[in-house]
């Protein structure tokens, strides 16, 4: 595992290490512990700089999904560590602002520092990943933790309302996404993002280009707030402060522009792609920064400002796809500079959105309120606050000598460009680039001003305040300082930044054979001559400051245009249908009949299994190979089939369970016929664990009634049965009938010594060849663990937290109790029978590579001897007798398996790779020891805490 991946690991494990630190932080900030990891990693890329600065570029890979071509292989190129900066850098500001945000007696830090840091960590991933199936999965947990962050306060319903729409919206656009990823992956061959983009021009005239295109665009559009998707963005500003100052400024509302532009150097070259990306950037422009100067919130309006330059970036990379159709006399690098102000502009804006966002905190913070109609006057009481708005807000404007105003330039210089293009019949709209560009800036001009002067200039009004308002702390101060001072030297020398990340970020993103025509020069200064792009910015300043003027009595900006009619209330609708649609849906069948619940279920398996089978002619039979039976195995099934078939006939539940024991039983005996003596164990203690549950169960239920039932009710029951065990038995035989492949059998009982090291075959399919089933397996009896346990809980606790009181206990009871038992024999039977049991299970945990037995069979072993320390002694006095929450064994078996699995990758193997050898120990001499084993203690652990905590919630009250 290389440093690279450290990198992004590195917030995983700080995030999972802060509810362990929790108790032992007590009065100390935890943001004080946190602040080092993002300041380590912000260094490490700072010191890749000169590597990458040099053409060179870092990539290593660990095997994961090697036969399915899914690998974790990380790319670090101008581009990606522009944007590790970008994470990494505002991140720890972000962190240090939050520390003094953010009471720790009065918010709860560790959770937020948990998402910030699985936000930032899934950031990283995406923007370093090289496969373009790791890239979706860190995609979507940005969008998990984003809403875990958006609805930090999330009694509130505003917080909760936004949180959901910004998921809605950007996992509807992840998975249209991961869609485009498939269809480049069948176009290519590969999920390696270099390799499909040294296919290019191989794949530039494929039918499913396009398709692919625009899916990947409407997952990059999604992210970064592009019309008509934007307007998750404004709802997201119910986050903290440092939340909106991260994720809506410099990281997750930039992964759509990383998006773009890092496959640019494969879509870049077609019309659509040109206009898709320019259009949607230029209209989100004007758009945002229009919706902008009629919002009254602070943070509401720095919303709809980072809509706008969004729009505006992305515009800049629709104008940069031009490049790729340059004429060969060298006037690329003219088209190839909107690239460049791209990437620039990206930078600033960064910078100088983060700390005006923070400005806004600080207001917010300081004074009890973000709306502007209430302030006023605060330049006097919050001078630094007011100097680091005045920089953020001028160079948003575009004001020299601020950086705001070089990208500003070059984008109206790429703008007027466009005028000058031959190239996709463009002619005629043109000019309309420069104009549209032109009118954005106007109302970001007007905004800018409006942000600064009616917050700190005019009149102070005391009585709208909650808050006496005073300068903030220091360290919250320093953050926004810090990026205010990074806007002045940036713009004063601009070059710093020109030579070592703009140059080779922008080599990343030109088609290759732009590229390979000679290193791009990047060259940034204030003074260009009396241009028009300066003209453009003169122009500007005059309207912004006549509309500044006139904005009081112009009602048509400070109005909506549209009451009744808006995208969000479009949203809004389409939810609620939505809703009401689902919830008829759902009433229509969820009538509360678990009866009517299984004929849905089983009715649905039968046809679709059925006509499936029927539809690809499955069914058929070869019983040329099958063994005679032998009388054991005929006696054992004639047993099966009665006990069975005795069941619905049964008329007390106890009997019904003793029935069903049987079957389980007369299984067991078939196993044994068949010499299956792993099986044999597992279907045996499964089997008396069941019975146990069925009586615990069973215990809560009125006294079984039975009521005389009409003809259809039977003829229901029988004709459902009789589909389901027919439909089984025939596909089970055409199953075996008829073999498509040769079985695997063969490979699992040659290899399981010689690849794995054991010769118990199915203990090392279980933990070896199939070992991620398993680990699935266990978590998936996690799950249903703990929704038992949160079930159970939800109607008993109700003085604690519950949902509901629990309903009172029906009068008659059955006669089905499991109590502390009296019986002096069954306790001291139980005590010896126990340890017996325990040191057996014991036994098959560690004989289980070589003989029968394993970690599950082994875990329902121990499980079953602490059932019957329950029954022969009653539940709370097993549970003082061993006190052990057995939700945290589970918890500890599945970590064990996973870290077991993790630990492959320091070995540059796949996941879940095992290792084993033969040492000469004291005493013991040679033995064979395996890896296999820590996984197969982790199972052990999770099938004992798994199956006690359900046991011990379900009889809690016996």
């Amino acid at each position: 595992m290389s440093l690279l991946h450290a990198a992004i690991l590195l917030p995983f494990i700080l995030a999972v290490g802060i509810p362990l630190l929790s108790s032992l932080l007590r009065s100390a900030h935890t943001g004080w512990f946190v602040l080092p990891g993002p300041a380590l990693l912000f260094a490490y890329f700072l010191s890749r700089i000169p590597a990458v600065q040099e053409g060179q570029s870092i990539t290593a890979a660990v095997r994961w999904i090697p036969s399915l071509g899914i690998d974790f292989t990380v790319y670090l190129d101008g581009l990606g560590l522009l944007f590790a900066l970008l994470i990494t850098g505002l991140g720890s500001l972000v962190v240090l602002y939050s520390i003094f945000y953010l009471d720790k007696s009065k918010e709860a830090v560790d959770r937020f520092y948990v998402y910030l840091l699985l936000f930032m960590g899934a950031m990283l991933g995406v923007v370093i990943s090289d496969n373009l199936m790791v890239l979706y999965g860190f995609w979507e947990f940005t969008s998990i933790s984003s809403f875990l962050l958006i609805a930090f306060w999330h009694r509130r319903e505003r917080s909760r309302y936004g949180a959901l729409k910004s998921m809605l919206i950007t996992v509807f656009g992840g998975f249209a996404m991961l869609a485009g990823f498939i269809l480049l992956y069948l176009m290519t061959g590969t999920f390696s993002i270099r390799e499909i983009i040294g296919q290019a021009d191989a794949i530039a005239n494929h039918a499913l280009l396009l398709p692919a295109m625009l899916l990947i665009l409407l997952g990059a559009f999604t992210k970064s707030a592009q019309f008509p998707f934007h307007i998750w963005l404004p709802d997201a500003m119910e986050a903290p402060t440092p939340v909106s100052a991260y994720l809506h400024s410099a990281t997750m509302v930039k992964a759509g522009l990383y998006l773009v532009a890092r496959f640019s150097p494969v879509f870049a070259g077609g019309a659509e792609w040109f206009w898709l990306v320019s259009g949607f950037g230029l209209f989100s422009l004007v758009y945002g920064s229009y919706r902008a100067i009629k919002q009254t919130d602070l943070k509401a309006l720095l919303a709809f400002s980072t809509v706008s330059q969004l729009g505006l970036i992305m515009s800049l990379l629709g104008f940069g796809s031009a490049a790729a159709y340059y004429s060969g006399t060298g006037d690329y690098q003219l088209y190839a500079a909107a690239i460049a102000a791209a990437v620039f502009h990206l930078i600033n804006h960064a910078i100088f959105k983060g700390a005006l966002f923070m400005v806004a905190g600080i207001v917010d913070h300081e004074t009890g309120t973000r709306d502007i109609r209430k302030l006023g006057g605060l330049m006097a009481f919050m001078p630094v606050t007011f100097s680091a708005a005045l920089i953020g807000a001028f160079s948003l404007a575009g004001l020299p000598p601020f950086n705001g105003f070089l990208s500003k330039e070059m984008f109206f210089r790429a703008a007027l460009q466009m005028l000058r293009m031959d190239i996709w019949n463009m002619q005629t709209w043109s000019v309309l680039f420069p104009v549209v560009a032109w009118t954005g800036s106007v109302f970001t001009f007007l905004y800018s001003m409006l942000l600064l002067f009616r917050t700190f200039t005019g009149k102070l009004q005391p009585d709208k305040l909650e808050k006496k308002p005073h300068e903030a702390p220091l360290g919250m101060l320093l953050p926004p300082l810090v990026l205010g001072l990074l806007a002045v030297v940036f713009g004063l020398f601009p070059n710093l930044l020109a030579y070592t990340l703009i140059e080779p970020a922008v080599a990343s993103i030109l088609p290759r054979e732009l590229s390979a025509a000679g290193k791009f020069k990047v060259d940034i200064y204030f003074w260009h001559g009396w241009t028009a792009e300066l003209f453009m910015t003169i122009a500007i300043v005059a309207a912004g400051t006549i509309l500044y003027k006139l904005y009081r009595r112009l009602t048509v900006l400070n109005r909506p245009l549209l009451r009744r009619i808006s995208l969000n209330a479009a949203y809004d609708g389409g939810l609620r249908s939505l809703e009401m649609a689902s919830q008829r849906l759902t009433n229509a069948y969820m009538t509360g009949s678990v009866r009517r619940y299984l004929i849905y279920i089983l009715t649905f398996f039968i046809v679709a299994l059925g006509l499936t089978m029927i539809g690809s002619d499955a069914f058929r039979f070869d019983t040329s190979g099958y063994a005679d039976m032998s009388a054991y195995e005929a006696a054992v099934a004639a047993a099966l089939i009665l006990a069975a078939v005795a069941v619905p006939f049964a008329r007390s539940r106890l009997t019904a369970i003793i029935l069903t024991g049987a079957v389980g039983y007369m299984v067991t005996l078939f196993f044994v016929l068949f010499r299956a003596p792993d099986l044999a164990l597992t279907q045996m203690i499964v089997e008396t664990v069941s019975v146990t549950l069925f009586l615990l169960c069973f215990y809560h239920l009125p006294k079984l009634r039975r009521e005389k039932l009409n003809v259809r009710f039977k003829l229901t029951h029988v004709l459902i049965s009789a589909g389901v065990g027919i439909l089984v038995t025939l596909i089970a035989l055409s199953a075996s009938g008829s073999r498509a492949f040769d079985s695997i059998s063969d490979y699992y009982l040659a290899e399981s010594y010689n690849s794995a090291g054991g010769r118990n075959v199915v203990n090392v399919i279980l933990v070896d060849f199939r070992g991620f089933d398993t680990l699935l397996e266990i978590m998936v009896l996690g799950i249903a663990s703990l929704g038992i346990y949160a079930l159970i809980k939800l109607g008993a606790d109700s003085g604690a937290g519950g949902l509901q009181t629990p309903a009172p206990r029906p009068a008659k009871q059955t006669s089905i109790r499991l109590p502390a038992s009296n019986d002096v024999i069954l306790r001291t039977v139980s005590k010896g029978a126990i340890t017996i049991i325990l040191f057996y299970s014991w036994y098959l945990f560690y004989a289980g590579h070589h003989n029968p037995g394993g970690g599950f069979i082994g875990g329902l072993l121990t499980a079953s001897a602490l059932v019957l320390m329950s029954m022969a002694f009653g539940m709370k006095l097993s549970t003082r007798i061993l006190p052990v929450d057995f939700r945290r064994v589970m918890a500890l078996g599945l970590l064990v398996a996973l870290l077991t699995g993790i630990g492959s990758f320091a070995f540059d193997a796949p996941f879940l790779s095992h290792a084993y050898d033969y040492f000469d120990l004291p005493l013991l001499g040679e033995i064979g020891l395996a890896t296999a084993v820590l996984f197969d203690l982790g199972v052990y652990l999770a099938v004992v805490g798994v199956t006690m905590t359900i046991i011990y919630t379900i009889g809690r009250d016996i």
